[in-house]
């Protein structure tokens, strides 16, 4: 819950309370305000550790205190829009998206199998979904477009940290048509700065093929190099919101693993096509 939204709960607490008797019983049996501010405090709390005992999967040894700060970091909410609303924003998506190529080449090689674009003007319905994700992951606005990225069944997106050039601290993304796996691996942030080698002073004066390489190395590492022995792995169901803010969005790169090697809790995951609504703040 942000400070906004605590904010006006508490107006809405001493609304109830500075009001005459009458007004008080009136306001409690007919708009039940205080449940009504208090509900989106308990329901978070309620949401939040139930999502972390069955969407997370963490591996290796993790330091408790990393731990505790990931857990507060990288919220989802499961079933965040309805069967509905999904089919509503594939109406609106879909009929430009079908007219794209799956593209193979990313300028940074973080993705395979994707077709992608912004859009600033949506339908009123959606509209209220987008107005929902900013009211749930972000304290003020959220950027004026909203990303689209469609992932072919055989797509995959490589580990990779989002630059600071295009994106603030929180990521937020609604996920459409399938589930899938995402993969979040600890780097060192003395190393990696949202997906570029930060070199030493003495040879911060090299040329950029060397810088460039270095990035390369980043994006195509393997899979199984882990630099701090130790990853999570979090089910994204269809339809459900994930948010990733702060050392979750900073400190680990994300994934979405291939079918070759989706699964959770030793269960395969088949990835099939996925479309993602993603939204950011500003830098």
């Amino acid at each position: 819950m942000n400070l906004r939204q605590l904010q006006q709960c508490t107006k809405n607490i001493l609304l109830c309370f500075n009001n005459s008797r009458a007004i008080q019983i009136r306001e409690i049996s007919n708009t039940k305000c205080l449940r009504r501010s208090l509900e989106p405090v308990l329901e978070q709390n309620k949401s939040s550790s139930k999502e972390v005992l069955t969407h997370f999967e963490f591996h290796g040894q993790w330091p408790a205190e990393e731990q505790q700060l990931f857990i507060k970091d990288l919220r989802l909410h499961t079933d965040f829009i309805t069967n509905e609303e999904e089919t509503k924003l594939l109406e609106e998506i879909e009929p430009y998206m079908k007219r794209l190529h799956y593209e193979y080449d990313h300028w940074d090689d973080a993705i395979h199998g994707f077709r992608e674009t912004e859009r600033k003007q949506w339908y009123p319905h959606n509209r209220a979904v987008l107005e929902r994700v900013r009211q749930t992951a972000f304290d003020g606005a959220i950027m004026p477009y909203v990303h689209i990225l469609d992932l072919a069944a055989e797509g995959v997106i490589k580990p990779h940290v989002d630059s600071t050039r295009y994106c603030g601290n929180t990521i937020a993304g609604i996920s459409l048509l399938s589930d899938s796996v995402m993969r979040l691996v600890r780097v060192d942030e003395r190393k990696y700065l949202q997906g570029k080698a930060v070199e030493a002073p003495e040879v911060a004066s090299t040329s950029a093929q060397n810088t460039a390489d270095a990035d390369d190395a980043y994006r195509n590492r393997p899979e199984t190099t882990l630099e701090n022995n130790f990853y999570v792995d979090v089910l994204l169901r269809r339809r459900s919101l994930y948010i990733m803010s702060h050392s979750s969005r900073y400190n680990f790169t994300h994934e979405i693993l291939g079918n070759d090697v989706s699964q959770f809790q030793g269960q395969r995951v088949k990835k099939d096509r996925r479309i993602s609504i993603i939204c950011r703040n500003d830098p």
